[in-house]
C-alpha cells in the first residue's frame, strides 16, 4: 500500500472575519501553526468590564475574615461583601 506524502491544501486566512463567533470557527478547525508566515508582532490593549473593585485590608483582619469564611461555607470575597451590604444597608 503506497502512503501519500502530499501536505493537505490548507484554507486562505481571512483577510475578515466579520465576527468573533467567524473567528471561533475557523480556528477551532486550523492549527495557527499551518500559518505561522502571517504572523507579525501587534500591539493590543483589552479592557474589559467588571463589577469588582478591590479594597486594601490589614493582613491580620483579612486571616480572622478567612477564619470566619471557612466556618460558615463561604468564600472570604463573598462574606466581605455580605458584611458590608449590611452595614450600609442597614
Amino acid at each position: 500500500m503506497e502512503k501519500n506524502n502530499e501536505t493537505p491544501a490548507k484554507d486562505m486566512l481571512p483577510e475578515n472575519f466579520g465576527s468573533i463567533e467567524a473567528f471561533w470557527d475557523f480556528w477551532d478547525t486550523h492549527s495557527s501553526a499551518d500559518y505561522e508566515e502571517f504572523t507579525e508582532s501587534v500591539e493590543a490593549e483589552i479592557r474589559l468590564p467588571s463589577q469588582k473593585v478591590y479594597c486594601a485590608i490589614a493582613k491580620d483582619l483579612f486571616t480572622q475574615v478567612k477564619t470566619e469564611a471557612r466556618l460558615q461555607g463561604v468564600s472570604s470575597e463573598t462574606l466581605i461583601n455580605l458584611w458590608v451590604k449590611e452595614k450600609v444597608s442597614g
